[in-house]
Formats: C-alpha cells, sequence, structure tokens
C-alpha cells in the first residue's frame, strides 16, 4: 500500500466510513483537480459528478475564486466579527440581499449548512421568546428531512441509519410525511392527485400551532433523504400553511442554493418567500467553508432592544464571516453574472433530463427524476413492487466501484444513484457522464 495512505489509515478517521472497510478499499488519494475532474495520484482522473459533496459549482479551481483568495490572504485573514466588521462582508451581505427573496434582508453568517440551520431555529425560538410567546418551542419537519449533524439539526431531521444511535440526544418535533411521489405516503399517482401529502401537515399546525416556533424544509429536493424531488406546487401550499397558522417558515438551501435547480434559489420555482433562508455549500463554490442565515426585517426587531431587556441574540462561530471566506463568495457571485451561469443550467438541464429518461427501461431502475443540473436514478429489485434492495446488497457501492473504473464518482445514497454535477459541466461530459453511468447500471444482475 501507498505509504500516504497507510499513514491516512493509521491517523485519519473518515466521516460516513466504515473504517475496517478502507483496509479492503482504500480511500482515493486526490492531488489536484481542475474543471469537473480529480486528478489522483496515480494519473487517473475522475468525473466530479456530486461537486465533491454538493458544493462545487464552478469547477474546481476557477482562476477567478484563486486569486480573489489570493488577494485578501494578502490583506487580512481574520478577525473577530463581534465588535469589527470588515467590507468584504458588508459587500457580501449586501450582495445576498440583492439576489435573495424580497424580505430577507438581514444576514447572520456562520461557517457550514448544519450551523446555518441551527442558527436559524435558535432565532425562531428566540424570537417568539422575545415577543413574549413562550409557548412556541418545538418545529415541525419532513420525516425524510435533513438539515445537518449537530444535534438541533438531526433533532429536525428524519430518523434513519446515520443518526438512528443518536436519537436519545434529540428534542422532541413534529413530522409530517414527506412528498415522495415514488413512494407516495397517501397512495395517490402524481398525474391525478392534488396534493393530499401536504394534508398532514396542515392537521399538525391546526391542532399545534400554538407551540411550534417553525417549519423547516427543504425547497424542492431533498438531498441526502433521497434526492426526493417535489413539486413547487407542495411548497407553495406549505409556505401559505405557515402563514395560516402564524409559524415560521425555515427554508434549507444548503444543497439546492446558488444556481442548482436551475435558479438561484429553488423556492423561487414556487415564488415563495421564507422566513428564513439557509445558504451554504455553493455559496463559494466549496473553496472555503461558509454559512449563512438570511432572516426579515421584521424578526431583527425583535433582538434590537436596550442591553437590560435581555434579548440579544447570544450565538456565533469563531470564523464567523472569515474575510478570505467572504472574498471567495464574491468571486463566485461574480462568476455567475459574467459566465451567465444561470443561463448555461437552463440549457444543460434539458439535456440532463432527456439523457436521464432512457434509464427508466433498464430492469433495475424504479424511478427516474431531475431538476436543474440534479439527476436521481432509484433502483429496486421489483419495478412493480418497487421492492427496494437490502442494505446487505450493496448494491449502490457495487455501482461506485465499478464507476470509478469508468472515470465516475457515482457515490450512492443506499439504492439511490444520483448526479450533483458541476453547473460548469460541458456538453460533450456530460454525454460521457450519462453514457457511461446507464452502461453501468444496465450490467447490474437482479
Amino acid at each position: 500500500m501507498d505509504k500516504w495512505l497507510e499513514k491516512d489509515l493509521k491517523y485519519n478517521w473518515h466521516p460516513y466510513t466504515q473504517m475496517k472497510d478502507c483496509g479492503n478499499f482504500p480511500p482515493i488519494m486526490i492531488e489536484k483537480a481542475k474543471g469537473i475532474k480529480l486528478y489522483d495520484n496515480k494519473d487517473n482522473f475522475y468525473y466530479d459528478t456530486i461537486s465533491s459533496w454538493w458544493c462545487n459549482v464552478h469547477g474546481h479551481n476557477h482562476p477567478k475564486i484563486t486569486a480573489a483568495i489570493t488577494k485578501q490572504l494578502k490583506m487580512l485573514d481574520h478577525v473577530l466579527f463581534a465588535g469589527f466588521t470588515h467590507k468584504n462582508a458588508i459587500t457580501l451581505a449586501e450582495r445576498l440581499v440583492s439576489i435573495a427573496p424580497k424580505d430577507l434582508t438581514r444576514v447572520f453568517f456562520s461557517d457550514n449548512g448544519s450551523t446555518a440551520a441551527e442558527t436559524a431555529l435558535k432565532i425562531s425560538f428566540q424570537y417568539w421568546h422575545n415577543t413574549g410567546r413562550t409557548g412556541k418551542t418545538k418545529f415541525l419537519s419532513l420525516d425524510a428531512g435533513y438539515h445537518g449533524d449537530t444535534v438541533g439539526a438531526m433533532s429536525v431531521g428524519g430518523l434513519n441509519l446515520f443518526n438512528k444511535i443518536f436519537s436519545p440526544l434529540f428534542f422532541r418535533t413534529y413530522k409530517a410525511p414527506s412528498p415522495y411521489c415514488y413512494r407516495c405516503p397517501m397512495g395517490k399517482k402524481r398525474a391525478n392527485c392534488a396534493l393530499e401529502c401536504v394534508k398532514p401537515m396542515e392537521n399538525i399546525l391546526k391542532e399545534h400551532s400554538n407551540e411550534i416556533s417553525a417549519v423547516i424544509l427543504e425547497p424542492l429536493v431533498m438531498a441526502a433523504g433521497g434526492m426526493i424531488i417535489y413539486p413547487k406546487e407542495y411548497l407553495a401550499k406549505a409556505a401559505k400553511l405557515a402563514k395560516k397558522y402564524d409559524v415560521h417558515l425555515i427554508l434549507d438551501e444548503v444543497a439546492t442554493g446558488f444556481g442548482r435547480t436551475g435558479r438561484m434559489f429553488a423556492c423561487e420555482h414556487a415564488g415563495v418567500t421564507p422566513d428564513f433562508m439557509c445558504l451554504s455549500k455553493g455559496i463559494t463554490s466549496g473553496t472555503l467553508p461558509l454559512g449563512v442565515t438570511m432572516t426579515t426585517e421584521k424578526i431583527y426587531k425583535a433582538f434590537y432592544a436596550d442591553h437590560k431587556e435581555k434579548k440579544t441574540f447570544y450565538h456565533g462561530h469563531t470564523y464567523t464571516a472569515n474575510p478570505i471566506v467572504c472574498a471567495a463568495a464574491l468571486a463566485s457571485l461574480d462568476i455567475f453574472e459574467e459566465e451567465k451561469t444561470l443561463n448555461k443550467v437552463k440549457k444543460m438541464s434539458k439535456l440532463l433530463r432527456a439523457g436521464l429518461e432512457r434509464f427508466r427501461d433498464l430492469a433495475i431502475v424504479g424511478d427516474v427524476r431531475s431538476i436543474g443540473m440534479i439527476g436521481a436514478i432509484e433502483l429496486v429489485k421489483d419495478k412493480k413492487a418497487k421492492e427496494p434492495f437490502s442494505f446487505e446488497e450493496r448494491v449502490g457501492f457495487k455501482i461506485y466501484k465499478e464507476g470509478l473504473k469508468k472515470n465516475l464518482i457515482l457515490r450512492p445514497l443506499g439504492n439511490i444513484v444520483y448526479l450533483f454535477l458541476p453547473l460548469s459541466v460541458g456538453k460533450k461530459e456530460l454525454q460521457y457522464i450519462l453514457s457511461n453511468t446507464y452502461q453501468i447500471i444496465a450490467s447490474v444482475k437482479k
């Protein structure tokens, strides 16, 4: 084994990984990256079809972002953001407000997706306390949702293989069934349903709105839950229910923000303005960690008071609004404008959708779904019964290993093989990815 890998296995503990498996299937040593390709220490390359955990937007090592980081390094590396500020944070906040849904006028910086979600939960909770409605202490979320791996974020997420062991630590929440069209919780088919799946959410709000602080949702794409893509009409209805029953709407755009769905933010598809919007991942195109929680002036003003009133939001992070990170985010936003990224996504997403359609004919493919540059292929043992493969069969892992032989990173989510492509992907690259993914899945026997 390579000496570097020996040291890796001796000292490192990788996330979401059974380390015992690494003895037989060690991590791949990546040396460099450019565009949508990663290069290992053996001169092999891999198409980064999942954007290095959904964060790479413009391709790796984009020169504009690299230049912005380098320039900022020579000026200011870090400064605490309590009692101090700097131009990059001010400019970035202003830029975010200018492109966000209306009424989102305040920006709270943190450092990743989980903290962006935790911040929204805590602000919502304290808002009701500050305004005298101290009974509103609980949250409503979806049973397949995912909002991060910190305890608060896990509490409002779905219970699954990853977090079940930690469930005794969770605070109690209300859960509504997810709008999973392929496996509809109401037994309907999308072609003739009336979005009955939103009814359970309404029932919970009708009965418990006096104790619910906020509804938290991933707009249109429930990523870690299985790349569940649901109708924009569901999101619109959920937003109306939140307003009707006087609870906050928190939209977790950590995975869906910054062009992933064909719009800058997924909630734009439904014309929805939330009370909170959580951002991370693509905000810096994956170069450096940054989290953002945006909210309204109304919510902000509930904390704006004399010190003796004890309404201050006592929450923060060491790397909040780091100047170098903010420089990377500003450069990323410049690229969206200069390279007309969203216009390109509109064209490429049509090619992705068309290319995925032929997967429906494969023996083990039960469902195909896509939006923007996100595509998902759900594998099943039996199409008619929609029977999933068992965890022990590890069919997704088999496809992952075959993908590497074809220069593809097809890291599965259980029985879901998905593409979460950098927005910079080219037509020929997309054709290669689709063609070889098809061949790999076609070769898998039931």
